[in-house]
């Protein structure tokens, strides 16, 4: 059932580091590359046939329907959540973020572009230069059914192979997390509006943790 209502829905269409290695100088400028991914959720998804159809019912064709796909990554995120995440966004555009393997870590860095974009590129070429920084992934959340389904559908797209598939997702839910959950954005804040007290070790070692869990 949930393969016919996909299929009908949706239109066809490395530098590692140890800890306490990194550091960066206050970032500000932004990227000079466009959003990679779809910039409205209809160019994903069938938004007419979505009619009739509860939040359960929808959540469950936006992961099958990811599920199937290669290089993207689909979830669902509570409706007022994802109007807090852009919110937030947009007053606090960037971040860092780490990617974990068994050598180490590289770190990334996001940036927000409105109304609904984050694209990701590795913090080393953007502090080399930020307008040759080529995005590894972008991803949208999309709040267009939040007020009548309380929903937001967030949707990752991996465009560089230097980022496996699952490390693409995972960066991409913790990022959103961090946007998403007061405790974890007082991190985001510092980092944005007062970078002196933004404490990097406590940010990895908290990363970490998490990464290691999920």
């Amino acid at each position: 059932m949930a393969t016919r209502l996909v299929s009908n829905l949706f239109p066809r269409q490395t530098k590692f580091f140890s800890r306490g290695q990194c550091r960066f100088d206050r970032i500000s400028r932004s990227f000079s590359f466009s959003f990679a991914g779809p910039r409205k959720l209809e160019e994903i998804v069938k938004l007419d046939l979505l009619e009739g159809k509860t939040a359960e019912e929808v959540t469950e064709i936006w992961k099958s329907y990811h599920d199937t796909k290669e290089n993207v990554h689909g979830f669902v995120v509570e409706g007022k959540e994802g109007k807090s995440i852009l919110s937030r966004a947009a007053q606090c555009p960037f971040f860092i973020q780490p990617i974990f393997r068994e050598d180490g870590f590289f770190m990334l860095v996001s940036q927000f572009q409105k109304p609904n974009h984050f694209l990701m590129a590795y913090l080393e070429d953007y502090k080399m230069d930020p307008s040759a920084a080529n995005p590894l992934l972008t991803f949208s959340v999309f709040d267009d059914l939040s007020e009548k389904l309380d929903i937001s559908l967030v949707r990752c797209d991996i465009i560089n192979k230097g980022i496996q598939e699952e490390e693409g997702a995972k960066v991409t839910e913790h990022l959103v997390d961090l946007y998403r959950n007061d405790d974890e954005f007082t991190a985001v804040h510092a980092f944005n509006k007062a970078p002196h007290t933004f404490d990097y070790d406590d940010h990895i070692s908290r990363q970490n943790q998490k990464w290691n869990q999920s």
